[in-house]
């Protein structure tokens, strides 16, 4: 069936606003760029206490603020993103939509459930015949903030899809050795409803950093003293491993003094790995690509990029 007027004039506005989008971006690469190497200089004469070059004392005045503010940051380990799609990221919880392709089976659907409890402020939807386009549009109405996407082959979850809105980008992730609540060995303890602390592991390139973030950017800030953590950890060779637990604390003593801490796996737990970023929405077919994995990066020297 063709897209109706409205579906094709609300994909044009998206791809519009995603170009203007990139094109802010690399505005301000530029710009940034232009500015680069005389914010070094002014360091590197400020750090020898020697005079400011006589063509960087006219834009001295105009840099300093910017200089003073970027040592700050790299100060304090923190990051702004101005030009990040996920800039605004921890002023306002997320709101995710959880759904799965077509005609899922019983178990694809079960695990849909149970990705829809684990993430906070999540609905889950049914599929039914709704395509792509017309699925990315009701999330962007409907103001969610994240759309994943859940996948399977022969009734195995292995596929999981986060699409960031309104402009993406899109993360594509294999999913392996998907075990759900209800086959943990031993059963799997209660599912707490609080704003769980997340844990990202081993991400320290800039992918890996990306990837860290489009993943903890799906959950909400926690209380301080919530007893709930999910965990990604890449395990080195850029498999993320997921896990989900609770714990408890024993204290003894009019001191407070922790004696014990006891770890509950809730579930569910699988295995990721990162094989696209694109920089757009999930029903723009010519968005660019940020990352894709090829077969030649299984070599040994380019194994990890996490």
């Amino acid at each position: 069936m063709p897209p109706t007027t409205s579906s094709s004039a609300s994909h044009r506005r998206s791809a519009r606003l995603r170009r203007e989008y990139l094109y802010r971006k690399s505005l301000t690469s530029s710009s940034e760029s232009t500015n680069y190497e005389s914010k070094r200089r002014i360091r590197d004469a400020l750090s020898r206490g020697v005079s400011l070059p006589t063509e960087l004392r006219a834009s001295y005045d105009k840099l300093k603020d910017e200089i003073d503010h970027e040592d700050v940051k790299h100060a304090t380990g923190t990051i702004s993103h101005v030009d990040d799609e996920y800039g605004d990221a921890g002023r306002t919880d997320p709101r995710i939509c959880v759904t799965t392709s077509r005609g899922p089976s019983s178990r694809l659907r079960q695990f849909a459930k149970e990705m829809k409890v684990l993430i906070p402020n999540s609905t889950r939807i049914n599929r039914g015949a709704h395509r792509v386009d017309e699925l990315v549009n009701v999330c962007k109405e409907s103001d969610f903030t994240d759309l994943v996407v859940l996948q399977e082959t022969r009734g195995e979850p292995d596929g999981m899809i986060v699409c960031h809105l309104p402009l993406g980008p899109t993360t594509y992730f294999t999913l392996n050795g998907a075990v759900l609540r209800h086959d943990l060995e031993g059963g799997a303890a209660p599912m707490s409803e609080a704003y769980p602390h997340v844990i990202v592991n081993g991400m320290s390139t800039n992918l890996g950093k990306r990837v860290g973030n489009v993943l903890k950017c799906l959950f909400p800030i926690p209380k301080w003293d919530a007893r709930r953590v999910v965990t990604f950890s890449n395990d080195g060779n850029d498999h993320i491993s997921f896990r989900h637990h609770v714990y408890s604390k024993k204290t003894t003593g009019g001191n407070g003094t922790i004696d014990d801490v006891t770890l509950y796996e809730v579930g569910p737990r699988f295995e990721m790995r990162l094989y696209q970023i694109k920089l757009g929405t999930l029903e723009m077919k010519d968005a660019e690509n940020e990352y894709v994995l090829r077969p030649y990066m299984n070599t040994a020297s380019k194994r990890t990029v996490l």
